[in-house]
């Protein structure tokens, strides 16, 4: 089993920034990749952005340019970086791993942390 602890959310002024923090720890076979994701009030959960083993990242298109998301393998934890804020960044955000067993790839989830953006 794997346990996922985030942190890192809060209240921030509208073009301010917020680093998002997601360590796991557990029964870690083999950590594939990382990622956040987002889910305001009313919407449904969308990725923000997610980063391989490798190094490789994907963002959506309406956090390109502002936020980096970023690992480090030896603490098997990731990391986002949010700059430039908006007020529809407002929403709980969620920390996603991806774990390769022998038969199977998982996804376990973090708890949340809430980020909200006063304009």
């Amino acid at each position: 089993q794997l346990q996922l602890v985030e942190s890192g959310g809060g209240l921030v002024q509208a073009g301010g920034s917020l680093r998002l923090s997601c360590a796991a720890s557990g029964s870690i076979f083999s950590i594939n990749a990382m990622g956040w994701y987002r889910q305001a009030p009313g919407k449904q959960r969308e990725l923000v952005a997610t980063i391989t083993t490798g190094g490789s990242t994907n963002y959506a298109d309406s956090v390109k340019g502002r936020f980096t998301i970023s690992r480090d393998n030896a603490k098997n934890t990731v990391y986002l970086q949010m700059n430039s804020l908006k007020p529809e960044d407002t929403a709980v955000y969620y920390c996603n791993v991806k774990v390769r067993y022998p038969s199977i790839i998982v996804d376990y989830w973090g708890q949340g942390t809430q980020v909200t953006v006063s304009s």
